[in-house]
């Protein structure tokens, strides 16, 4: 006898074996027989409902011809334990045989089976031939009227087995098969598989409690136990370890939950065999990767086996795209990195130097280790068609040696990036996909990301962040980004000043702007220290932080920063460069929020034309181009123009990008708004209703972007009278916005701001009043008192003053918010002239005509020459200015019809 070993487990090879059997019974049978014997159930076996509705089924649909199942599954999911307890309920059920055979081999088979002919008296089965013994076996079966079961447990070879299949041609006899296998080998002939997975989670949870109270130690179940069996990847194998090692060390969920999730603790220190508390006979980790050097020996694609599933066992266990597996990094790295067969373990003399591994031979080899159990490859579940276990996965890491781990890093990143679509928001799922691979792999290898500098793979998926529209969790990234990059690289390393100023625009997309501004601030000094103030990454730092003034209202030094910007941009990048480009579209947004919209709308219309002519119509920046265009039309008061590109925009987003991207919702409400601008209120309200049952389904109810859907839905409704709904879908918004962000976030503080003006409408002054004084004093102390939520919040107030008939404060505190309009903003912006004008019609309601009269006619001037005389802000003007000099103010109904431009 002699043995040989692998890397996952020992086989044993018998060179004799001696079988004696008892001669043949001549006493009369007692049954039931059972012949195996029948495994015990496991403490606190669960009953698999779910999984035993699906064989009851299969079973049944027989209709009188045996029916095979074969349950298909990996290691420690309980696979021998459930076809046990089917062994236990056919005999409960007046079974007369039960036999059961463990299939590794042909020699296992037949030795069970002549046994079995033994005990029942099958004819002709004399002892004197185990394979005869076995066939007559066979042949009762399929001829016996007794009802019987076979199990055939963990069959390792689908053509071994094949002979020994029982048949009942009474229909009174089925066989249950076990295997790791998915084999199409294994299904023919009627047979049908079912495949057992992982616990459920109800079940997983039922598992631990009945488990741990059957010790008496039901007080280890806390809180975490969810999250828990969830590490774990509910598999029965490894919650039972789990289970037994809490009772042996007296751990609860939460302190078992955290030794588990360190990485550097090794499984077979968490999951002992100590804690086999079933007698399974192995350590988990040689139990998940039992099938691997069975795996190895199938066939040609051997070889590879090993190598596909520690790339894998790096990547998100939950998917990763099936075309990883034909890109050049991972092609290269399987062509130096096969692993020798035990038949070329043996052979003697160097080996020839191995062909380049093709895209075929990858994928042949996933099938390999999909057939093993040992992951699973699905292409219809693109893009996450190739999954593995997580436990599996930890267990292959674990089995790597050290010095593999960069090169297994390396590789891995630079299949993601070159599988990364450039851009990526038209392919949101795909998307999604790579960044959680990305976070897994930064996760298990993170070191070797980061020399001799941060791997680019790591910035593509913080940048996939920012453009996905997903805020909050770009800070958390770039924050972790910016530590990692400090830790390995030093906090003056280019690396490390990028993943500053990602966090900058990644605070700025999350409405931080003091914060991001600030550290704006920081990065553009030392990216001026270090890299010089024409680097292309100074420039956008530069660019960035003109963003961010824009972004907080301080438009005049977002324009000087802007043009400065543009015209370094120009001369150092060229006037094609992504980057000038950019600057150029950012410029002309700093214009028109200076109410420069004549001097915006050529600079936006020669960035559409230069991004179609270089990036093409489809492009997200040639459609994000395109929508800022149909914006400015709107602010300028051509809605009519403004109408038909946001229709085309919204067309080409629901094709590109999908009807549920955030781009798409944005665009949806925009036309929304362009909607309710044109008058049709009833439109805008329709799409909006639709825009925010989206965005809450698809964002989060607490998005930036459901926020102003449904702030925006408000103003819809008071537009179309619709005062109470205004004010209940306020009242809901708030108490949601408090509950969640705190009393004091800006979000929180624009959602008051807008029940205030929902109360004004109503005609509840006092009530808009109290709340506005409230939300007045804490943006002066949260945001400061020149920003211009601030501003929009005082002028607020000064128009409920005007409505209640406290002129006089009306005018002091207008008086206060056009100087500081003017100042900020600049004399000829939008809400600089609505300052004007309402101040103007105080002045009338005092008695101060002349002054309301040379003020309004200032502002007539101003809208005559920024929106045109035909604009209906200037034709309201024009008609107010007309009733003042007839000595015939429009008093409190110019205001009510001015409602739009109170905040």
């Amino acid at each position: 006898m002699g043995s040989a070993t692998g890397p996952y487990s020992q086989v044993t090879n018998i060179a004799e074996q001696h079988i004696h059997l008892t001669p043949p019974r001549r006493e009369e049978v007692v049954w039931p027989v059972e012949v195996g014997p029948v495994p015990e159930l496991a403490t606190a076996f669960q009953p698999r409902t779910v999984v035993r509705e699906g064989v009851d089924a299969a079973r049944a649909s027989g209709e009188g011809v045996v029916l095979t199942q074969v349950f298909s599954g990996g290691g420690g999911v309980g696979k021998s334990q459930l076809a046990a307890a089917y062994a236990g309920q056919a005999l409960a059920e007046g079974a007369e045989l039960v036999v059961w055979a463990t299939a590794g081999d042909e020699a296992q088979i037949m030795a069970q089976y002549a046994q079995a002919a033994a005990r029942v008296g099958v004819p002709g089965a004399d002892g004197k031939d185990l394979e005869e013994d076995a066939r007559a076996f066979c042949g009762w079966l399929a001829t016996t009227s007794r009802r019987w079961l076979v199990v055939l447990d963990d069959v390792t070879d689908p053509v071994v087995v094949e002979p020994w299949w029982p048949v009942s041609r009474t229909g009174t006899g089925w066989v249950l098969a076990t295997t790791r296998l998915r084999d199409a080998r294994l299904t023919g002939g009627g047979r049908r598989r079912v495949d057992i997975g992982v616990y459920t989670p109800e079940e997983a949870a039922a598992y631990l409690h009945t488990r741990l109270a059957g010790e008496d130690m039901e007080h280890l179940v806390d809180e975490q136990a969810g999250q828990l069996a969830e590490a774990l990847g509910y598999l029965p194998l490894a919650l039972g370890h789990a289970a037994a090692h809490m009772i042996n060390e007296d751990l609860s969920c939460t302190a078992y939950l955290a030794l588990f999730q360190e990485e550097e603790t090794r499984l077979e220190e968490i999951l002992p065999a100590t804690a086999d508390a079933e007698g399974y006979g192995r350590q988990v980790t040689a139990t998940l990767l039992l099938a691997l050097d069975a795996a190895q020996r199938a066939d040609g694609n051997g070889e590879l086996v090993v190598p596909v599933l520690r790339l894998a066992a790096l990547l998100d266990p939950a998917g990763h795209p099936h075309t990883l597996w034909a890109t050049e990094p991972v092609l290269t790295y399987l062509t130096g990195h096969r692993t020798e067969t035990p038949t070329e373990q043996a052979q003697q003399g160097p080996a020839p130097r191995p062909a380049a591994v093709t895209a075929g031979q990858a994928r042949a080899a996933l099938r390999l280790l999909h057939r093993y159990a040992l992951l699973t490859c699905d292409t219809r579940a693109e893009p996450r068609a190739v999954r593995i276990h997580a436990l599996t996965a930890r267990a292959a890491r674990e089995t790597t040696l050290g010095h593999q781990v960069p090169d297994l890093a390396t590789t891995a990143a630079d299949a993601l990036l070159e599988v990364w679509p450039d851009p990526d928001e038209p392919h949101p799922d795909l998307a999604a996909t790579l960044r959680t691979n990305s976070e897994a792999l930064s996760t298990h290898a993170r070191q070797h990301l980061w020399h001799p500098e941060g791997h680019l793979l790591l910035f593509h998926a913080g940048t996939s962040l920012i453009n996905a529209g997903l805020p909050s969790a770009a800070t958390d990234y770039w924050q972790s980004m910016t530590a990692d990059s400090t830790y390995f690289l030093g906090p003056d390393h280019p690396d490390t000043l990028t993943c500053r100023h990602s966090l900058a625009i990644s605070h700025g997309q999350n409405g931080r702007l003091y914060d991001a501004i600030n550290l704006h601030e920081q990065v553009l000094t030392d990216r001026e220290r270090i890299l010089g103030p024409q680097h292309p990454d100074t420039l956008r730092t530069r660019h960035s932080l003109a963003v961010s003034y824009g972004q907080a209202g301080r438009i005049h030094e977002a324009i000087a920063l802007g043009e400065q910007v543009l015209t370094d941009t120009e001369r150092i990048l060229g006037p094609d460069h992504p980057d000038t480009l950019f600057s150029r579209s950012s410029l002309a947004t700093f214009y028109r929020q200076a109410g420069r919209i004549h001097e915006a709308l050529p600079l936006l219309r020669q960035v559409l034309a230069d991004r179609e002519r270089i990036l093409g119509p489809d492009h997200p920046d040639t459609l994000f181009s395109r929508s800022s265009l149909a914006t400015f039309y709107r602010q300028a008061g051509r809605i009519h123009e403004a109408l038909p590109l946001l229709r085309q925009v919204l067309a080409d987003r629901e094709r590109i990008l999908g009807p549920q991207h955030p781009d798409t919702l944005t665009t949806r409400h925009n036309l929304a708004t362009s909607y309710r601008q044109a008058g049709h209120t009833q439109d805008a309200i329709d799409l909006l209703q639709q825009v925010l049952a989206d965005s809450e389904r698809t964002l989060g109810p607490h998005h930036p972007n459901t926020l102003a859907s449904r702030n925006n839905l408000v103003t819809s409704y008071l537009d179309a009278g619709r005062t109470q709904d205004a004010i209940n879908l306020s009242e809901q918004i708030l108490a949601d916005s408090e509950r969640i962000l705190g009393p004091h976030h800006p979000n929180t503080l624009q959602t008051r701001r807008n029940l205030a003006s929902s109360y004004w409408q109503a005609g509840r002054i006092r009530e808009a009043i109290a709340l506005e004084e409230q939300v007045l004093a804490d943006s002066e102390r949260v945001l400061g008192p020149q920003h211009p939520d601030t501003l929009t919040t005082r002028h607020n107030l000064a128009t409920s003053y005007w409505q209640a008939g406290r002129t006089q404060d009306a005018i002091n505190l207008q008086e206060q918010v056009l100087a500081d309009r003017e100042r900020i903003l600049g004399p000829h912006h939008p809400n600089t002239l609505t300052s004007r004008n309402n101040l103007a019609t105080s002045y009338a309601d005092a008695g101060r005509t002349q002054d309301a009269i040379n003020l309004q006619e200032q502002v007539l001037a101003d809208r005559e020459r920024i929106l045109g005389h035909e604009h209906p802000d200037t034709v309201l003007v024009r008609e107010v200015l007309s009733g003042w000099r007839r000595r015939q103010p429009r008093g409190r109904t110019g205001g009510r019809r001015r409602w739009p431009g109170r905040g």
